[in-house]
């Protein structure tokens, strides 16, 4: 099966990849050095380049806001939890996971992809229940990061956290509960940050499994952040004390 793929920024990260690109189809009102840019590098890797008048593109897109710009790509290729951990075993550095448990909204997750792969993180883990699958519209919001974060779709989120505990990875799972603050946390050794969704938080099990739980501290009047906001607050404090410590 294939995926669409539409924009600028999420076309050109596809092609800059390894992602498997069947046909790109460009906008007949489209000129300039950028879209020369973007022929050439289709034209480099053997692809297809088709100019199509708004409403072909309209259609190809079906909904999505594209900018003249649409590719016809290979379905995302999900790890399983073995396979992303597998992967953990061979890095230089220490493992830097996200779990998401229960990221309902696909620009939620979007955009959570955006800002794990601007991070570093070496991959994020999907359930399959209570969690929005990628689509075109997580590949848009998430800026093309799909083509370069692995991402292991399980199961569920607690048997994921298991099995990367197994592993000997810390998880670390975010909870407006907990009784200790995110900056007072050790993110320098492997980790492993679970985010849960905004209404719901994170699942009995995926909390009672964590080896911390740790809360982002709220001075105002709103009573909780954004999933993806928390998400990137947690994963710059890993980077931050990582740089600190020369781990990174």
């Amino acid at each position: 099966m294939s995926t669409v793929i539409a924009g600028w920024n999420q076309v050109t990260e596809a092609l800059r990849s390894e992602r498997g690109v069947e046909r790109l189809y460009i906008g007949d009102w489209l000129r300039g050095r950028r879209l020369e840019a973007l022929v050439e590098l289709a034209n480099r890797r053997g692809i297809v380049v088709s100019r199509a008048p708004r409403e072909v593109l309209d259609e190809k897109a079906a909904g999505i806001r594209h900018q003249g710009v649409v590719a016809i790509a290979a379905e995302l290729e999900y790890l399983s939890i073995g396979e992303l951990l597998d992967r953990t075993r061979q890095l230089a550095e220490p493992a830097f996971l996200i779990v998401l448990d229960g990221i309902e909204d696909p620009r939620n997750l979007g955009a959570i992809l955006r800002t794990a792969e601007a991070a570093g993180v070496h991959g994020v883990v999907v359930p399959k229940r209570r969690n929005a699958p990628v689509t075109p519209v997580v590949e848009r919001t998430s800026a093309g990061a799909t083509a370069f974060v692995p991402i292991a779709r399980v199961p569920g989120a607690a048997s994921a956290v298991q099995a990367i505990t197994a592993e000997g990875i810390r998880v670390v799972g975010a909870d407006p509960a907990a009784s200790q603050a995110f900056y007072n946390a050790d993110f320098t050794g492997p980790v492993a940050l679970a985010i849960g969704g905004e209404h719901t938080g994170l699942s009995r099990l995926v909390r009672e499994r964590c080896d911390l739980l740790v809360k982002i501290p709220l001075r105002g009047r709103i009573g909780s952040l954004n999933a993806s906001v928390a998400a990137g607050i947690l994963m710059y404090e890993v980077v931050r004390q990582r740089q600190g410590a020369g781990a990174r």
